[in-house]
């Protein structure tokens, strides 16, 4: 069985949809057969971020209600081989229910190794509905007080999981020193383990619009941090990135 991870945050624009397709495309990289499904209902842009734009037809309300199996509705990558994804509807339909999401989602961990679940920020009913079938977390914040205060609210809604980690994103080493923060300050104000650190990475937008996932620079930016949460949701040991 693979694992079914939900990748949340407290607030919006904690770039949790980035860090989703960044881990996605690295555990692809290594082998791993991968399943992105977008739950952020009204809102989606994993296929963006995975430069799949306009390319799913179908939805993840299409498997869970019966009306598709998942194999047609689910979008391969052309340039990544093992990555996949199966997006969000517009609406979301009266009938589904968390049980039938759940049983979807058992479905799709026999396939793939990974599935990973871009929640809508917040703590409401797509929330609940995005989380009611993972078994691990990732909360995604900002290094500022209301994002972290965010965190720690979201982590007392998952407390039912056995594994949450924390990934502090978007950092600017410049603010953290003018705050006079650190990363270690961040991880005890959210109560989480760090499974990685994110660097601000102008290159998350240039990708986007281009509409190609992160590749790997010369210079660490956010596709190699991203790498390294890959790495170590595969139980690999990396060191923390040393932003600078």
């Amino acid at each position: 069985m693979g694992a079914v991870i939900v990748i949340t945050s407290g607030k919006g624009g904690t770039g949790k949809t980035t860090i989703t397709g960044g881990a996605a495309a690295a555990l692809s990289r290594v082998g791993r057969h991968v399943l992105c499904i977008d739950m952020d209902i009204g809102l989606r842009n994993l296929d963006i971020t995975l430069g799949l734009h306009d390319r799913a037809l179908l939805d993840f309300t299409d498997v869970a209600l019966g009306r598709v199996p998942l194999d047609r509705a689910v979008v391969a990558h052309p340039d990544l081989p093992g990555l996949y994804l199966l997006t969000s509807p517009m609406q979301l339909p009266e009938n589904i229910r968390p049980e039938t999401v759940q049983a979807m989602l058992r479905k799709a961990s026999e396939r793939f190794d990974y599935v990973l679940i871009d929640s809508p920020a917040g703590l409401g009913s797509g929330f609940r509905l995005a989380c009611c079938g993972a078994d691990r977390a990732i909360v995604v914040s900002t290094s500022d007080a209301s994002s972290l205060r965010d965190a720690q609210r979201t982590v007392e809604e998952l407390a039912y999981l056995r594994q949450i980690h924390l990934v502090m994103n978007r950092i600017q080493p410049k603010l953290l020193r003018q705050l006079r923060t650190t990363i270690d300050d961040a991880m005890d104000a959210a109560g989480l383990p760090l499974i990685g650190v994110v660097p601000e990475d102008q290159h998350v937008i240039l990708s986007a619009n281009q509409g190609k996932p992160l590749l790997p620079r010369t210079r660490p930016g956010a596709a190699d941090a991203c790498r390294n949460i890959a790495l170590r949701l595969e139980g690999r040991q990396v060191p923390i990135m040393r932003i600078r």
